[in-house]
């Protein structure tokens, strides 16, 4: 560079512009040729506006706050960051796709509000009525409600009182069946074993409650014909459309499917949810957990 004189000046260093202010520059570099859509897709790819729900507990997703248990979060766009929607909407591009957990929690607040509490009341009745006639309680599950079976005998014994028992808990007991007599009888030749009468309850938690002509859980489906034939009393948490054990149970919840891709993961996290509020109901439940008990 030089003065009118013909004089050499020094080039001035250049000025690294504010971290901050990178992202303005680039965006706006390339808004000269871009369409509205492809310029909000720049932003929001350059992250420039933040998120006011990571900032303000005001504006949490309302799925997780509306009482009504309804759907609100499969069509609401709002429950992804406001300004980015309005943005992307503004100029002319789609709104942001919820994420995977806005979704799956979405879902879990509209199976709840279809959860039918008459039949909750149900089984909370008909467990009491084993209780106290002197019966026991069987809890049968498979697979992860195997694991929902133990946690469950645990709670229906120190908090509500019951003799509860479920026969995952023995594990060679349930092997040496299985390896001998064959998975399908294992769970009828335990409460076989276990004396299974007319005084006493099942309760069955299982993603399709046992299906013979599939050949799925066909265990269950061959225990709740051996409690059926004694007399036993019979209840169940289950999802889909309830199988075996809905057909034969006195009371049975059933986890409603509105995902398709996701029947199994919802109805074993619901089904925990249902049994829980059972231990904590007035008509079963009689001593106080830990936590309640603390000042």
């Amino acid at each position: 560079m030089a003065d009118s004189g013909g004089r050499a000046l020094d080039r001035p260093e250049p000025i690294e512009p504010a971290e901050n202010s990178r992202n303005d520059v680039r965006v706006a570099a390339d808004t000269k040729q871009s369409t509205p859509k492809q310029i909000a897709m720049r932003m929001l790819a350059a992250n420039e506006i933040a998120s006011p729900r990571l900032s303000n507990p005001a504006l949490a997703s309302p799925a997780l706050t509306n009482t009504g248990l309804t759907n609100t979060g499969a069509t609401n766009a709002g429950l992804g960051n406001p300004d980015l929607a309005n943005l992307a909407t503004a100029l002319g591009g789609s709104s942001p796709k919820l994420s995977f957990a806005e979704t799956f929690l979405s879902e879990s607040i509209d199976i709840l509000g279809r959860l039918d509490p008459l039949e909750i009341e149900r089984v909370a009745a008909g467990l009491n009525a084993v209780r106290e006639g002197g019966g026991r309680l069987f809890i049968l599950g498979v697979g992860g409600s195997a694991g929902h079976a133990s946690h469950a005998v645990n709670d229906f014994r120190k908090i509500c009182g019951f003799e509860a028992y479920a026969p995952t808990d023995n594990v060679s007991e349930l092997t040496a069946r299985a390896n001998d007599e064959g998975w399908d009888t294992c769970f009828a030749g335990w409460l076989e074993g276990s004396r299974i009468h007319a005084r006493d309850g099942v309760l069955v938690f299982s993603v399709g409650g046992g299906n013979r002509e599939k050949n799925v859980s066909v265990n269950i489906v061959k225990a709740l014909e051996t409690a059926s034939k004694a007399g036993a009393r019979i209840f169940g948490i289950v999802g889909r459309d309830g199988g075996f054990t809905r057909q034969i149970a006195a009371a049975c919840v059933v986890i409603p499917t509105v995902s398709p891709e996701r029947i199994t993961p919802h109805t074993e996290g619901l089904c925990a949810v249902v049994w829980h509020l059972l231990v904590s109901h007035p008509l079963l439940q009689r001593e106080r957990t830990k936590w309640e008990s603390l000042p």
